[in-house]
């Protein structure tokens, strides 16, 4: 029990805590500080305001989850997350609902096929200036009409194929959907802005964005089909339409979190900023990667007659890449950021040769799927870390137009490694070459990611490469 004895008002205040003896004094007078001493007595000896203070701090949160558990103790974080998702999930339905919407109804793959690749080259123009008019005029008074634009382009498409209009209309239709914002790096340059100062908060912030992305690009195919092949051609563009709009407008409600807009600023284009082209040469790399190993899983799949099972299979390498983007994300890594980078970029063009070494050695779907698996383990890392560096070296004011030139060079990339893929896939089958002729497309994305490892071991401005890994 206490003991405090009225009639010496001076008397310390006496209790035991646990096996620590607490005096608290009273007096008007200054005590001297009392020099610290090792071991338990440390704390007895400190004034009580210091020991108060430590005893009432919100504990650390610790664990694996800690860090993610930190970046969502700050205020509307949660909200404008939870609607960048939704807003980010009909990224990977678009694609999806128009082409089996208009194969469907025009019985021509070749004409949802040039609809879908005139929106991804409106989108590469497009969405560059978007991401400026977001820097310069706020992240809502932009993002709200932009994808009210887009959501008009949706339901234009849809009124086009339902009622049987000419098919330039579907290409005009398919091509305002274009000025959709970049959410993704609309939630990223929030991230910065709230976590400014602090990059270790940022990388696990990154990361989480990063798988994120992931997780949209692989629910949201898979929905797309559902919708449209279980309730009518139409619903896929339509349900992705309305998910983009909603999330959207959750998204910008949340203007405590929104960074402030910078006007006109005379700095120069992220295009020209010192370090930028090379990480975008980077990017269109990366996204060869992604297109190519695509489209040559679809096609090993289909030569052995399991055609509906490569969306499974490819799920497997975005769930890998997703989870090892939230593990990246808890970790400290030591280095700087661009070793960083390149040390991602060796460890994804070695990963990558596994499924070529499996489907090779193998034959067999059930072997290549657990390797696409491991392939994509590096995939995230390398996004979040070459994100990073964009979100250095871009000039300030201008973060969402450098983030989204980043993923219109990503854009890129998966077009043409599609292509390139399609194209070796075809051509070495025909020509029967080899043991496994089916298999050569998996070398395309083996040589992206080296690619990509070439350019960032040479310096910007340089020519000399870089002393190591």
């Amino acid at each position: 029990m206490p003991r405090h004895d009225p009639d010496h008002p001076h008397m310390p205040l006496l209790t035991v805590t646990a096996d620590t003896l607490v005096a608290a004094d009273f007096s008007s007078r200054r005590r001297p500080r009392t020099a610290p001493r090792k071991g338990r007595g440390e704390l007895r000896d400190q004034p009580q305001q210091t020991r108060t203070r430590r005893r009432t701090d919100t504990p650390t949160p610790s664990g694996a989850l800690a860090p993610y558990r930190a970046l969502f103790q700050h205020p509307g974080t949660l909200r404008f997350t939870a609607g960048g998702i939704l807003a980010r999930l009909p990224m990977g339905m678009f694609s999806v609902s128009a082409i089996l919407m208009i194969a469907g109804a025009r019985g021509s793959y070749a004409l949802a096929g040039a609809v879908v690749a005139t929106g991804l080259a409106a989108t590469g123009l497009v969405a560059p200036w978007t991401a400026r008019l977001v820097d310069r005029h706020g992240q809502a008074r932009i993002a709200v009409p932009a994808t009210a634009v887009a959501l008009l382009g949706a339901l234009s498409l849809i009124a086009c194929v339902h009622w049987n209009a000419p098919a330039w209309t579907l290409f005009a239709s398919y091509a305002a959907t274009a000025t959709v914002p970049n959410t993704g790096g609309m939630s990223r340059a929030r991230w910065a802005h709230l976590l400014k100062g602090d990059p270790a908060a940022l990388h696990t912030a990154n990361s989480f964005e990063q798988a994120a992305d992931e997780l949209c690009f692989m629910i949201g195919p898979v929905a797309a089909a559902f919708l449209c092949t279980t309730l009518f051609p139409e619903a896929g563009t339509l349900v992705g339409g309305l998910l983009c709009m909603t999330g959207v407008l959750l998204f910008t409600a949340q203007r405590a979190t929104e960074p402030p807009p910078t006007g006109r600023t005379t700095a120069k284009s992220p295009l020209r900023a010192t370090g930028i082209p090379p990480l975008l040469a980077v990017f269109l790399a990366t996204g060869a990667v992604f297109g190519s190993l695509e489209v040559v899983t679809i096609a090993y799949a289909d030569a052995r007659g399991h055609a509906s099972s490569a969306g499974v299979i490819l799920g497997l390498q975005a769930a890998g890449s997703c989870a090892a983007g939230l593990a990246y994300g808890a970790l400290r890594v030591p280095g700087p950021t661009e070793r960083r980078l390149r040390r991602c970029l060796a460890a994804m063009t070695v990963l990558m040769a596994l499924p070529w070494l499996t489907a090779t050695a193998t034959g067999s779907l059930l072997f290549l799927a657990p390797a696409l698996l491991l392939a994509g383990m590096a995939t995230a890392p390398t996004m979040v870390t070459a994100m990073a560096l964009v979100q250095r070296r871009t000039p300030q004011g201008q973060l969402n137009e450098g983030m989204t030139l980043a993923v219109t060079g990503l854009l890129g990339g998966i077009a043409g490694g599609s292509a390139l893929g399609g194209w070796v896939v075809e051509h070495a089958t025909t020509a029967g070459t080899g043991p496994a002729p089916d298999t050569a497309g998996f070398a395309v994305p083996v040589a992206a990611a080296a690619l990509a490892l070439l350019i960032a071991v040479i310096r910007p401005n340089s020519r000399s490469p870089i002393d190591a890994l």
